[in-house]
């Protein structure tokens, strides 16, 4: 027996991509519906190769009858309809912002936290953590099985498309104007984003950090170690999919790099790419359209007793968002939470 799956914010960007990746994955589904906002009532998205779903009005929808609930439509809407599906009987996964440090909710990501799922039953609802924040505890949580994690400093470099349809279409757009003389415009980014880069995603807050960098130490600490310490500065690059991200970890015990690449080996979710030559490492370019998190210029830190650098790369869209939100959904069917 099948199941009821409902995508809420099927025509974004991240709800494309979930269409897409319930596809490829074959997921159990016996009938997928496709919401959003009255604007694009009578849309039509890909389900697959062949499938095309209509999508209907996520403000007149009844959820009643429906399994789970796919949802990333912004936090504003989370926030009103992630509880109304929820008191349907839904279990809701939740991309946005709105519920991920919220107690009562989990916060999970399949590889790291997997037995968390069982939390939904609080609220209904499952969150997705942040993109940058997904691919690093990802590459994290082997190290912490192996020498405990004390402290991690991580540079990300985010794509644009972490920025929605309109972020990559300011860089298009940008480009294009450079190229032909044409005077820039900028409405989604603080400041030119093409060839540039921007240290700022998000509001500031009072300490000068952004909500971005924020989220990536309040929300590594939920997942994976209360007692782990994270900065992080996160900076938005002219890149249309992938994030980047260079990370410092120092630990409690001494660790090598022979002994991470054995741990990174066998991690699931994990693509270790690390050779010291030209070409040996991965970047964004490489890494749209994948799965893992991919894993290259591991070394040694030489500054602190036990430390170690390397470079991560994934897909915002996939493993940052789409993947991730499926795959608790499988966690959710494969341990039985669901009753069928």
């Amino acid at each position: 027996m099948g199941y009821r799956i409902a995508v809420v914010g099927a025509t974004g960007n991240v709800g494309r991509e979930i269409l897409t990746t319930l596809a490829e994955r074959n997921f159990p589904a016996d009938e997928v519906i496709a919401l959003a906002s009255e604007r694009s009532i009578g849309t039509e998205v890909s389900f697959g190769e062949d499938d095309v779903l209509k999508v209907l009005d996520l403000a007149s929808f009844d959820f009643r009858g429906i399994d789970i609930v796919l949802s990333s439509p912004g936090a504003k809407v989370s926030a009103q309809y992630s509880p109304k599906a929820a008191a349907a009987g839904a279990v809701v996964i939740d991309n946005t912002s709105h519920w991920r440090m919220d107690p009562d909710v989990p916060l999970v990501v399949p590889e790291v936290n997997p037995q968390a799922v069982a939390g939904f039953r609080k609220k209904g609802i499952i969150a997705n953590p942040n993109c940058s924040t997904i691919q690093m505890v990802v590459a994290l949580k082997p190290l912490h099985d192996l020498a405990t994690i004390r402290r991690v400093v991580v540079a990300t470099y985010q794509s644009v498309s972490g920025a929605g349809k309109e972020g990559m279409d300011e860089l298009f757009e940008q480009t294009r104007a450079i190229y032909v003389n044409d005077p820039i415009e900028k409405s989604k980014f603080t400041k030119q984003i093409a060839f540039n880069v921007i240290p700022h995603i998000d509001a500031f807050m009072d300490d000068g950090y952004t909500k971005e960098e924020w989220k990536m130490n309040v929300e590594t600490r939920k997942i994976l170690d209360p007692r782990i310490k994270v900065t992080a500065t996160c900076v938005r690059v002219p890149v249309f999919i992938g994030h980047s991200e260079a990370v410092n970890v120092e630990f409690e015990k001494p660790i090598t790099v022979e002994e991470a690449h054995a741990a990174w080996r066998k991690a699931p979710g994990v693509t270790l790419i690390d050779h010291r030559a030209n070409e040996g490492y991965v970047t964004p370019v490489e890494c749209a359209g994948d799965d893992p998190v991919f894993i290259s210029r591991v070394r040694e830190d030489f500054t602190v007793e036990n430390g170690l650098s390397f470079w991560c790369v994934s897909d915002n869209l996939r493993k940052g968002a789409a993947l991730n939100a499926v795959q608790i959904a499988e966690a959710l069917i494969g341990g039985g939470h669901l009753g069928k």
